[in-house]
């Protein structure tokens, strides 16, 4: 199946969902051709690295799926690769939900938001976390401006992804983005 976001999310049941709801045959053509939508291109690696925060979805061993914000300076989630994007984790709540789960279950969705433009994109993936002993890696997602100690490194390996219509995405800035509008006039 080409659209490798529609290969893993289309299941048999959302198929039959959709087919119900008359939205099958709109979705049936990116189901032939090459592969796409797993690959990051500039297009992807501009938003990702653009982006200030996101949310990330994991499921525990009992089923439950479990959704967490992630926030850094901008850029902190970086494009290693075409396959692979990453980020250093810095202690927080400590209650380590996101970490148990990938133990068990290395799937995740990261959801990225860019509200002032209308823009999402969502991402699949499988989670690997990165020790104090792979130190490397460590460096190159820590953020040298960001003075945290680092507790480790998490890095996906993009399955899929596939962007979303901008349909209900209410505008939504930042301080910085609203300073630097009015500072602008």
């Amino acid at each position: 199946m080409p659209n490798k976001f529609a290969e893993i999310a289309f299941t048999r049941t959302v198929k039959k969902v959709q087919e119900e709801m008359g939205s099958r045959s709109g979705y049936e053509s990116i189901e032939t051709g090459p592969d796409r939508n797993h690959l990051l291109r500039d297009r992807e690696r501009a938003f990702i690295e653009l982006r200030d925060s996101f949310y990330i979805a994991s499921v525990s061993e009992t089923g439950w799926p479990y959704i967490q914000h992630r926030g850094g300076p901008t850029g902190f989630l970086k494009v290693i690769d075409e396959l692979t994007i990453g980020f250093a984790d810095y202690s927080g709540n400590r209650q380590y939900v996101t970490t148990g789960n990938v133990l068990n279950n290395d799937r995740v969705a990261l959801f990225l938001m860019d509200y002032p433009n209308r823009r999402r994109l969502k991402l699949l993936g499988r989670m690997a976390l990165i020790g104090p002993d792979q130190s490397s890696i460590l460096d190159d997602l820590q953020d040298d401006s960001y003075e945290a100690k680092v507790e480790k490194g998490m890095v996906i390996r993009v399955e899929a992804f596939d962007w979303n219509c901008p349909q209900h995405i209410t505008p939504r800035y930042t301080l910085a983005e609203i300073t630097s509008t009015r500072d602008a006039r």
